[in-house]
């Protein structure tokens, strides 16, 4: 059968810990369980995806730790992007502080949803697994949106910190947060027929939500790598911040790769670990850059040290 635009199913089938296969487990379960194959058919020990290729089980299912790598990455992950939240406030009057602190309390935010969307310990199914899954879809998709913000407010379209800034900014998370949370809970749980359920079932198909979790993250980081960019070459006339823009876009980059392409070779190799431990280390990484080019480029108006006039 052809894959169409908005098909999860090769994604389902071939990348394993792919958190949004958790809302159309749901949806197959409570539609045609004949669809689901030995490996996802018991709930009960059922890892993350449709059907995968190779997946980690349920935590206590046959010896299973559940997915422990990523969950151990995400928690220091956690602990690191706290770290950045810090060393940003502390900067008071830095350039773009308020709105850069949002990214990062967005993406310390996706963090422990990862760790329960993808740590195979919630059953396949559940309502709890299928609501955290759809409340991390609404996070990852305001995440990439105050990315992409910050380089547009970067071009001083408007003053950085102020109402005139902060409303259409914080609009825009809320917007993102509620459409996709809401498109992720319907295709889920199948409360109307706008958004779910897929048709042929097989498929797993739903466009809204494959362009909120997949197009939309891409689209604004390549948009944002371009802004940022022209801001430092163009406007700033620096060459050492692109330095860090190129590192974040190249780390970025990698733990796509790493999660499409390398993860199911890991599972494969030891089914007790996949890829996404390495995609959380290259994504956490690539934020932590993130945070130094804002550094290099707003350095001058760090606010570290009180002037006492003589």
């Amino acid at each position: 059968m052809p894959t169409n635009f908005g098909d999860f199913e090769p994604l389902c089938h071939n990348t394993p810990s792919y958190p949004w296969c958790n809302l159309f487990y749901r949806q197959v379960q409570d539609t045609n369980k004949s669809i689901l194959n030995n490996v996802s058919a018991n709930p009960n020990t059922a890892p993350v995806g449709v059907n995968p290729t190779c997946g980690i089980p349920l935590a206590g299912a046959d010896g299973s730790i559940a997915n422990i790598a990523n969950i151990i990455v995400c928690a220091l992950s956690i602990v690191f992007t706290g770290f950045l939240i810090w060393g940003v406030s502390r900067r008071r009057a830095a350039v773009g502080r308020v709105e850069f602190r949002m990214f990062l309390i967005l993406y310390l935010l996706t963090l422990p949803f990862q760790l329960i969307t993808t740590g195979s310990f919630l059953h396949q199914g559940s309502t709890a697994l299928v609501v955290l899954t759809a409340i991390h879809a609404g996070l990852v998709a305001a995440t990439f949106w105050s990315l992409l913000g910050n380089a547009i407010l970067s071009t001083q379209i408007v003053e950085d910190g102020t109402l005139s800034s902060l409303i259409p900014f914080s609009f825009f998370i809320v917007a993102f947060f509620v459409a996709t949370t809401y498109i992720a809970l319907d295709v889920g749980l199948g409360f109307t027929s706008v958004f779910g359920p897929s048709s042929p079932l097989v498929n797993l198909n739903s466009i809204p939500l494959f362009v909120f979790t997949s197009i939309w993250p891409g689209a604004a980081a390549l948009v944002y790598f371009a802004l940022m960019l022209y801001i430092v070459l163009g406007v700033l006339n620096e060459v050492r911040p692109v330095w860090y823009y190129i590192l974040a876009a190249v780390l970025f980059v990698l733990s796509q790769l790493d999660y499409f392409l390398l993860s199911k070779v890991i599972c494969n190799a030891s089914p007790k670990v996949d890829g996404s431990f390495i995609a959380t280390i290259l994504e956490t990484a690539a934020v932590g850059v993130l945070y130094l080019g804002w550094r290099s480029i707003t350095e001058e108006s760090w606010d570290d040290e009180i002037y006492y006039p003589r």
